[in-house]
């Protein structure tokens, strides 16, 4: 068995790792991590938008006069030459608002040329060198737009930059340095961290409100599939009691009617086993929907007739409700006039809907409303104001309620109109279509001998 090989020498992966990280910080310094659009550009305020280019103007209008006056007066540099360090040195200040490390390149280069145009100047009493204070003060600027912007990788590379190149200057000309080389490095270390906290806190803000809208649209959607699964199961009730009627019947009427042919008897049979396959299908179509260890309900499908309980049960809960329902509903109600499906559909609402009340204003005034006119039965659920304001026990609604009304009425081909009213209240208002009435049959009067 040969031996496996050696790893390489430590020495060597060592070496490997400082290149592979010395590339990415040239790459950090050279490359800028976002695009040229100023900072705040995507905010919705428009002040907010001009307010990065309104600083930076302001930054560069107030630099570059101070920057000339004190090279010249104070240091001694000629009219021309201090005119072309200070609008060097303060006029990148204006590309601060979308291009922060370009200007940062030109700062770097425009003070340490300064620094060296410095050295040939005889020294003032009092002066510092190798960086001026309005050029410290400008470059810490520059830092703070670098860290608001650029990323955590840029920004070491920035910050190590700075303090090699006041190394290399202390080292050109140690007696003439003050210390300000090993201060600007200490105070650009600490505004990049200021600027790199804030910007990684807002993109974590941004995140966080991303996040949120898509958990909030996954919950809806969630919410949406619930309740169709829901409405699928109780229409599998609704259908498959139609479904099992006509089976019976189609079985039955060879024995119900007398001198049927051959042919009839078996239309009826094929009848019967069309219904019987289709009941087959649908209970294998709910086993699929229904989740695992869920049984199906065994108590029948509520209605209208059921309505008045369902308001009574709320007034013991402490919400004052009324209803009003038509004698003509009523009536059609148990006569079986109203489809199954716009029977459930219509007390689902009023369920939810009193359901929101209790939620989000508890002992406001309810009024419930079921009538017929014009081919369509009308739900109407409308609550006043809450007595106590701020009482709600759910203080932020989700909206969920109302997706369940909605593909209700939407199934049976109605209308749903929801949304407050001006004196604090709240309107559900549905409309889901009656079949025709249907003629009444004619009376055969038999014939006198």
């Amino acid at each position: 068995m040969s031996p496996s090989p050696a790893g390489p020498p430590p020495a060597d992966g060592l070496l490997s790792a400082a290149r592979r990280n010395l590339r990415e910080l040239a790459h950090g310094l050279s490359h800028a991590s976002h695009p040229p659009t100023p900072l705040l550009a995507g905010s919705p305020r428009r002040w907010l938008r001009l307010l990065p280019y309104a600083v930076v103007v302001a930054l560069a209008a107030v630099f570059i006069p101070v920057t000339i006056q004190v090279l010249a007066a104070d240091y001694g540099v000629p009219g021309g030459l201090a005119g072309a360090l200070g609008v060097a040195q303060a006029a990148p200040l204006l590309m601060l608002a979308h291009r922060p490390l370009q200007a940062w390149w030109i700062v770097l280069t425009a003070d340490v040329l300064g620094a060296l145009v410095l050295l040939g100047q005889e020294p003032e009493p009092g002066t510092i060198w190798p960086w001026t204070p309005p050029a410290v003060v400008g470059y810490l600027f520059v830092l703070l737009a670098l860290g608001l912007r650029e990323s955590r990788r840029t920004v070491i590379g920035v910050w190590l930059t700075t303090g090699v190149a006041g190394l290399l200057l202390y080292a050109l000309a140690s007696a003439r340095s003050g210390g300000n080389g090993v201060l600007l490095f200490v105070l650009g270390g600490l505004v990049l961290v200021i600027g790199a906290a804030v910007r990684e806190r807002s993109e974590a803000q941004r995140r966080l409100v991303e996040q949120e809208t898509i958990s909030e649209a996954e919950r809806a959607q969630r919410t949406l599939l619930e309740e169709r699964t829901r409405i699928a199961r109780e229409l599998h009730d609704v259908v498959a009691h139609h479904m099992s009627v006509i089976t019976v019947q189609a079985d039955s009427a060879p024995y119900r009617i007398g001198g049927l042919s051959e042919e009839a008897r078996a239309e009826f049979a094929s009848i019967a086993a069309g219904a019987r396959e289709s009941l087959t299908e649908m209970r294998r179509l709910l086993s699929v929907l229904r989740s695992d260890g869920t049984r199906g309900e065994l108590a029948p499908q509520p209605g209208l007739d059921r309505v008045q309980q369902l308001v009574e049960a709320t007034v013991r809960a402490g919400l004052p409700a009324e209803l009003s329902l038509a004698a003509d509903v009523a009536e059609a109600v148990e006569r079986g006039g109203v489809p199954q499906a716009v029977d459930l559909t219509a007390y689902r609402i009023v369920q939810e809907a009193l359901a929101n009340v209790v939620r989000h204003a508890p002992g406001a005034r309810t009024r419930v409303s079921v009538t017929a006119r014009d081919g369509h039965l009308t739900v109407l659920v409308v609550n006043d104001s809450p007595e106590i304001p701020g009482s709600a026990l759910e203080t932020s609604g989700t909206g969920h309620g109302l997706v369940g009304m909605r593909e209700r009425v939407r199934l049976t081909g109605g209308t749903l109109d929801t949304g407050p009213l001006p004196d604090g209240g709240f309107r559900v208002a549905a409309r889901l279509p009656l079949p025709p009435p249907q003629p009444p049959s004619a009376s055969v009067t038999p014939e006198e001998p």
